[in-house]
């Protein structure tokens, strides 16, 4: 059993880099082979803390964030106001310090709503950001296990790969060919090739200590374990995190329009409640009520939550998105989503199933070849270069390898025995650039490097092939032979892959140049991966919401184009490019090529690039998808980077704004109609906040213009600010995406959130909400009031300023008509709207609160006219959307007209 390890003081350094790999283990007290035990690794996470860097600054508190709330100048201005009227009143001798404790109440119930607006928007996006976080593998309790990073501790075994972030700082104990990117630590962005063997002196510079690795870097070829030797604040990125680990917020670019729109209605508020603070004192009136009603306006009309209002339906929208599979990274791909032209999507696993199964074996001259030594030495070369993991007679790894193995074993062939008679000593691993992985064997009679990947590469290394029972010469006729044998299989259809081989006397340097070079051709396998079902449905949903699908893929252009046409994404008179073509065009050229290309082969990791370069430069926005290491350039070109959940290396997924958990390209189909939803739900939200708004505005602004008494008691318009405008906002974020929304064409990026007319509805209805309150005071003023009172006519106004924007909630739900709608598909707003209402009625009908709110009880006739006014916006509304309808329905028939 392993003793505990003995943790360090503070302060006390270890140089890793110094000591052998074994007196590390011994010093950490952990197993190089079996790894610490769950128990002790849980007693060590306990002692060491979680392996994560100590954010720069506290997070605020809910007091903090209660006080923030008083920060905005309008806010303390009523405040003040508020405590001055109670002097006032205590000075007359009034004593009436109803008005003043009412609006100061009234205050501090918004305050408390903000705190819950932003502390709901901040635990969204704290879900959001452990969703995304990454993972490592360690060996546990003898077992590779797969855990958050900010379980890894001390003593911990790391197993690394190409692609992975490395999570901790730590001590080589294996290397297989690995190299990695150091330059977030040491500012040196060429790769280091790591070594177990090395003992370096005591004051090697942190760049140059070639057995250790570092938090932050990542793995960029080959493989390693890694002991853990510091975590958390103790490694070297501990040292400066408070240079690296304070980040602030980023606010999305939906936000920042807001701001500033949000900026610029409440000058314009601001500018309108002085106007009617100075006519009420040319028409005589108190001034100091006018104050206190100019102020309390200001107050309730400026819509300084839109922002925040943003945040939530965007982290709402997110959470929504992890339920079908998309890990959402950066919040302002949710808004790019929307406007999506062109969705750029790997082959293999997105577009296909990944479920690869061999269905021929050709030699140079023949796709199924009749020869049984030369399928036998073919199965057999397959099965020695293969990552593939024997365990409890299953076999594992990545599918590829793993329809190779399966093929193998299904000829006979015993990989326990096989490897155990001709052990791997030596490998150059795969990676995208080469398309190509080799590894050297011992044998009983000396070495054998075996290659396999890509026809079209290997070829070109081949000198000899087999032929009979021997090798020949491989010249030009016979690799014209297996080229065209290798476009046969593609036509069909096939991934094609090759394998060849070279037996050594003497061990060789374990290089490109040595061991693949000279080989000798065996022959090919070709394995069929079909198509995703679902994937054919969602190409067309693609093409009908006006987006563009694209195939790039490393595979030959003939399977890739036999895949394209299967799934609709390659139609006749389509381009398709390999990547041989895209050396040799400049970015001009490119950019044309690309307006009618749907297949890209052969593509390597910086061709993507440069394709998403050429399509973005014909205006287009562009979705990515990518996996590895070297796609993360492309997945931070593109407008939307997507890496793929399964298969992504953390590299990928670290780059990329969405991860896509189920590597599926109708995902990320999915997550354009959620992201069009998202962006709709978000118009909605603010169509309703301003309009209600400009509604509050108009109500006050007209009938001080014609010198009416004021409609609205300061209190009063306090309250309808927070009835109305968190809660039915929030509620329309969480709206189901209408059923039309893949059938529109993409938004247009960067435009205005007030397109397609919004702007001109905000006003109109706003006006309407107004005149409406207007039209309830007057009536209840003439009719009802006794001379020279206004309490039946501010009570009806209130009610329907309050109620007709609740009810004016419900007009945001559709675009053209709500008989599309299901009214309970959104049961939040339904829940809204009865709280507001409940609220409302409360106010007006219960004693205690009609004396505080200064309104009247109303007779049935009263009510009867409060809710037919405050029922109004809903017909109106449903008239507009209709006319709206009917004027761009005669436009659409007239330009179809023309076109013929």
């Amino acid at each position: 059993m392993l003793a505990p390890y003995a943790k360090k003081e503070m302060g006390e350094d270890m140089e890793w880099w110094h000591i052998e790999a074994k007196e590390a283990v011994d010093k950490l007290q952990t197993d190089a082979k079996n790894g610490l035990s769950s128990k002790e690794a849980e007693r060590r996470l306990k002692e060491y803390g979680k392996n994560e860097l100590r954010k720069d600054g506290k997070q605020s508190s809910m007091l903090r964030q209660f006080f923030a709330q008083f920060h905005d100048f309008m806010i303390l201005l009523l405040i003040g106001a508020a405590i001055l009227s109670a002097g006032v009143s205590l000075a007359n001798g009034e004593g009436d310090l109803l008005d003043a404790v009412m609006i100061l109440c009234i205050v501090v119930l918004n305050a408390f709503l903000g705190v819950f607006q932003q502390s709901k928007a901040e635990k969204a996006l704290e879900a959001l950001q452990s969703m995304a976080a990454p993972h490592a593998r360690v060996l546990r309790n003898a077992t590779v296990r797969e855990i958050p990073v900010t379980e890894v501790v001390p003593g911990d075994i790391l197993l690394l790969e190409a692609g992975d972030y490395i999570c901790a700082d730590g001590r080589v104990l294996e290397s297989r060919s690995m190299k990695t990117e150091e330059s977030a630590v040491t500012g040196e962005a060429m790769p280091v090739d790591k070594s177990a063997t090395l003992c370096l002196a005591a004051k090697t510079p942190l760049g140059d200590r070639k057995n250790m690795v570092l938090t932050g870097g990542y793995v960029l070829y080959g493989k390693g374990r890694v002991l853990v030797t510091e975590t958390g604040m103790h490694t070297e990125m501990g040292r400066i995190a408070t240079l690296l680990s304070h980040t602030d917020a980023q606010s999305t670019p939906l936000q920042k329009k807001l701001e500033k729109t949000g900026k610029v209605l409440g000058i314009a508020a601001l500018v309108i409640c002085g106007l009617i603070f100075l006519m009420g004192i040319l028409q005589q009136k108190p001034p100091f009520t006018m104050f206190m009603t100019a102020v309390s306006l200001a107050v309730a009309a400026i819509p300084e939550g839109l922002p925040t209002i943003v945040t939530i339906v965007l982290a709402i929208g997110t959470q929504r998105m992890s339920a079908k599979h998309t890990i959402v990274r950066r919040l302002p791909a949710v808004e790019t989503l929307g406007s999506a032209q062109v969705i750029c999507s790997d082959k293999t696993g997105t577009l296909t199933q990944n479920k690869m199964q061999v269905v021929c074996i050709a030699d140079y001259r023949e796709k199924d070849t009749r020869q049984a030594e030369i399928c036998d030495t073919i199965q057999h070369l397959f099965a020695l270069c293969n990552d593939c993991n024997v365990s409890e007679g299953r076999l594992t790894g990545e599918p590829t390898e793993a329809a190779l193995a399966e093929n193998a074993a299904q000829s006979g062939i015993d990989f326990a025995a096989l490897r155990k008679e001709m052990p791997r000593v030596g490998e150059i691993p795969f990676s995208s650039e080469r398309k190509r992985m080799t590894t050297l064997h011992h044998t009983a009679d000396g070495w054998i490097s075996v290659t396999k990947g890509a026809p079209d590469v290997l070829l070109e290394r081949c000198s000899y092939c087999l032929e009979g029972s021997g090798q020949v010469a491989f010249d030009h006729r016979r690799k014209s032979q297996a080229r065209m044998v290798n476009g046969e299989m593609a036509g069909n259809a096939l991934r094609v892959v090759a394998v060849a081989f070279r037996q050594w006397a003497e061990k060789p340097n374990i290089t490109e140049e040595v061991l693949e070079q000279g080989l000798i051709f065996a022959g090919m396998a070709g394995m069929v991966d079909p198509p995703r079902t679902e994937v054919k449905g969602a190409v067309a949903s693609c093409r009908e919401a006006g987006i563009r699908p694209i195939m790039i893929t490393g595979d030959h252009i003939l399977t890739a184009q036999a895949i394209a046409k299967e799934l609709d994404i390659f139609r006749q008179g389509d381009g398709a490019m390999s990547g041989a073509e895209i050396e040799h065009m400049d970015d001009d050229a490119l950019a044309k090529a690309a307006k009618n290309c749907t297949v890209f082969a052969r593509v390597a990791p910086e061709h993507k690039v440069r394709i998403v370069r050429a399509l973005q430069k014909e205006g287009n926005v562009v979705a990515m998808t990518g996996d590895g290491t070297n796609d993360a350039p492309a997945l931070k070109a593109a407008d939307i980077g997507c890496a793929m959940g399964k298969s992504g290396t953390e590299v990928a997924k670290g780059a990329a704004d969405l991860i896509l958990t189920d590597d599926n390209f109708a995902t990320i189909v999915a997550a354009v109609k959620e992201g069009r939803g998202i962006y709709d739900n978000i118009r909605k939200a603010v169509h309703f906040l301003l309009s209600s708004n400009i509604g509050e505005i108009v109500t006050i602004f007209v009938a001080m213009l014609f010198g009416w008494a004021a409609p609205l008691l300061p209190i009063q318009l306090l309250w309808v600010n927070l009835v109305t405008d968190s809660l039915p906002a929030i509620a329309l974020g969480m709206e189901p995406t209408e059923g039309d929304v893949m059938k529109r064409k993409p938004h247009k990026a960067g435009g205005s959130l007030f397109d397609d007319g919004m702007g001109m509805q905000i006003v109109w209805e706003g006006c309407m909400i107004g005149m409406l309150a207007l039209l309830a005071f007057g009536i209840g003023h003439v009719y009802f009031d006794l001379e020279g009172q206004y309490t039946i006519g501010r009570t009806m106004a209130f009610g329907v300023l309050s109620m007709s924007q609740l009810v004016h909630a419900f007009n945001m739900r559709a675009a053209y008509s709500l008989s599309h709608v299901r009214l309970g598909s959104n049961h939040w707003l339904l829940m809204a709207f009865a709280v507001g209402v409940l609220l409302q009625v409360s106010v007006m009908t219960l004693p205690p609160l009609a004396v505080l709110f200064g309104t009247a009880a109303l007779n049935t006739q009263q009510w009867v006219l409060t809710i037919a006014l405050t029922v109004a916006p809903l017909p109106l509304v449903e008239l507009e959307k209709a006319l709206r309808m009917h004027r761009a329905n005669t436009k659409a028939a007239k330009a179809a007209v023309e076109k013929i």
